[in-house]
């Protein structure tokens, strides 16, 4: 399971040129602006990462898209950060601007991240991320995602929010074409969007298990494009998940619901991209005192479960 720590801001794909809404990003020191911003390196062997060596996931300082496990960093003298592989569609490979190198770049927010060889024969996989540390966050292992879509994102994360052990639950968008996508372009359901939600918790308070059995308990899995009022496909249900052993946690539950004659239309995808929603959906029953509309808690697997 991919685990990182709550990344509240989440950059748009500028590199397309559009405008950046810089309210989504990450405040940024002036030496970390000079390199992911500007394209510089910094001096060898004084980054925070060079001699790192916790469990967890390294993440883009910029927009807190999660970019290197750690098992994949290894020693290799070069006074930066090496990594032989990325998380998969974690990372742009771009000619770099002299010709000779290749650069990576963010695949969230093009932010600069350092350079990438090839044949250098320091790992089996021959291939070295060369990272800048300022480019870089780091979540430690004790903390783990979970992805959601079960209607409209404000129900949900106000529900799972009541469970000892979540951190954080942040609205957003899953499962669509559109990078960095508005709430407006979701809403014309042409992006192919899930209004979704995700989960920061802590695996040693909370299993994954529960949350997904109290996912299925807090909306109307049986209910295709729609829940209640809210109708069209942003709205369906969904589990986006990181790993073979939370898609098994989520196929066994949706056996159990299944064993009990419901039809579950829920979809069941590995997880890609997310993407935060505009502020002013996070938060929103708490902010504004209201009650979720269109979920309530239903047991729905018996006291036995």
């Amino acid at each position: 399971m991919i685990t990182i720590a709550i990344q509240k801001g989440l950059a748009s794909a500028a590199r397309d040129g559009g405008e950046m809404p810089t309210d989504r990003w990450n405040p940024l020191t002036p030496e970390e602006r000079r390199i992911i911003e500007g394209g510089g390196t910094e001096r060898a062997f004084t980054g925070e990462f060079v001699d790192h060596h916790e469990d967890g996931t390294y993440t883009c300082a910029k927009c807190g898209s999660p970019l290197f496990a750690s098992e994949t960093k290894f020693e290799s003298g070069s006074g930066w950060p090496s990594f032989d592989n990325a998380i998969p569609g974690a990372i742009l490979e771009l000619p770099d601007a002299d010709g000779r190198r290749t650069e990576i770049q963010c695949a969230r927010c093009a932010g600069h991240l350092g350079h990438v060889f090839r044949g250098e024969m320091m790992t089996p996989l021959n291939t070295r991320h060369c990272v800048n540390s300022a480019s870089l966050d780091f979540a430690p292992v004790d903390l783990s995602t979970a992805y959601f879509a079960g209607g409209c994102f404000w129900g949900v994360e106000h529900l799972l929010q009541e469970i000892s052990g979540v951190v954080s639950v942040e609205s957003g968008y899953m499962a669509g074409e559109t990078d960095n996508p508005t709430y407006e372009q979701i809403c014309t359901g042409t992006t192919g969007h899930a209004e979704a939600v995700k989960v920061t918790f802590d695996p040693n308070v909370v299993t994954y298990r529960a949350l997904a059995k109290r996912f299925f308990e807090i909306h109307d899995p049986t209910q295709m494009n729609r829940q209640g009022p809210d109708i069209g496909d942003q709205y369906r249900s969904g589990v986006y998940t990181n790993s073979a052993q939370e898609r098994a946690v989520v196929d066994e539950l949706i056996a159990l619901l299944t064993a009990r004659g419901l039809n579950v239309v829920t979809e069941v995808e590995p997880a890609g991209l997310f993407w935060p929603a505009e502020e002013y959906h996070q938060d929103y029953y708490e902010r504004t005192g209201r009650a979720p509309y269109c979920h309530a808690p239903v047991d729905r697997f018996g006291d036995n479960e």
